[in-house]
């Protein structure tokens, strides 16, 4: 009788720093899928609650994102680490994630792991559209732009001295657990059944969206084949592109089930009114950009890395998105 060849390869062990939110959970629940064990570095008290109904397995490592002492001993003897950690409530952007991503780029330096970045078109100002390539010129007119550009290229400067980086890059995240986005936070109410729909743009301009478990499903693809990738890396997402910017919301009353479920605009000279007051109005105007100039995301180096881009068709993905948020 043959004897039987056992398996004896060891899982690859993933450290995601902020599992708790949007992207972090939709790593979490692709990687897991993918066989990755999965660490996760946070603050709360009760993390399991956040990934409560799935069947994710994650080792809950207790310890704050600002510690370089936290995110080490959380990042011991890892393969990748998917730093999706964002300032909450966009309180002291610069302040914060600066150190938080140093302190992740340590942590890949000392264990030898791919550090993976969840970007944004924030990098982008107006004068980049129509098509993003990788390679687009950066000049940002906001705030959160300008940090963002200054951590890619914290990025780039640990992979000159030998570490391995990669930036993801993908338009405004939708999905049932991603509470500051556009989709959750303003054009619906999660938890509350859908009587209408706010539109934020002008409806004849295109807008860049990622749906959370598709992107989360790329990062995971990416994080498999790191190794034979360059030391530092930056692919684009596409997506779901609307061209006609409106097609989202069509999307969300085609979900309702109500063909005739209002889309109403958003009346931006309250939100110019009421914004020095309410913190997360201002982050919003200082965003309205996204919505006044068409940037879409070139994908082609990530379909020609990865062979094809996960993708979900819109109305499905928006339906299950609808669900998670119980608005359907």
């Amino acid at each position: 009788m043959e004897n039987a060849v056992k398996n004896t390869t060891k899982p690859k062990l993933m450290l995601i720093i902020g599992a708790t939110g949007g992207i972090g959970k939709a790593v979490a629940e692709a990687a897991f899928k993918h066989g990755w064990k999965i660490r996760a570095l946070t603050r709360r008290s009760d993390p399991a609650t956040i990934l409560k109904g799935t069947e994710v397995e994650i080792e809950w490592v207790q310890g704050d994102g600002m510690s370089a002492e936290d995110v080490l001993r959380a990042a011991r003897g890892v393969d990748c680490i998917v730093h999706a950690a964002n300032p909450p409530k966009y309180k002291n952007w610069r302040g914060l994630a600066l150190p938080m991503l140093a302190n992740a780029i340590a942590a890949a330096k000392a264990n030898d792991a791919r550090l993976i970045l969840p970007g944004n078109i924030y990098n982008f100002g107006a004068d980049a559209w129509p098509l993003l390539s990788e390679a687009s010129p950066q000049n940002p007119a906001t705030r959160k732009g300008k940090v963002r550009v200054e951590m890619e290229q914290m990025m780039q400067q640990a992979a000159r001295q030998g570490a391995r980086m990669m930036v993801v890059r993908a338009g405004d995240f939708f999905g049932g657990h991603g509470p500051s986005s556009w989709f959750a936070a303003l054009m619906v109410s999660p938890g509350k059944p859908l009587s209408s729909v706010i539109f934020p743009g002008n409806k004849t301009i295109g807008h860049a969206w990622a749906y959370l478990p598709d992107l989360g499903e790329t990062i995971t693809r990416l994080a498999a084949i790191e190794k034979n990738l360059a030391a530092f890396e930056v692919f684009h997402f596409g997506g779901h592109w609307t061209p006609n910017a409106v097609e989202m919301a069509e999307s969300i009353r085609r979900a309702s089930g109500n063909p005739k479920l209002p889309i109403r605009s958003l009346h931006w000279p309250i939100i110019f009114l009421v914004s020095p007051f309410v913190g997360f109005l201002r982050e919003m105007l200082e965003m309205r950009y996204l919505w006044q100039v068409p940037l879409r995301l070139d994908n082609r180096k990530l379909v020609s890395t990865l062979g094809q881009e996960p993708h979900t068709m819109l109305d499905e993905a928006v339906k299950r998105s609808l669900q998670e948020l119980v608005c359907i």
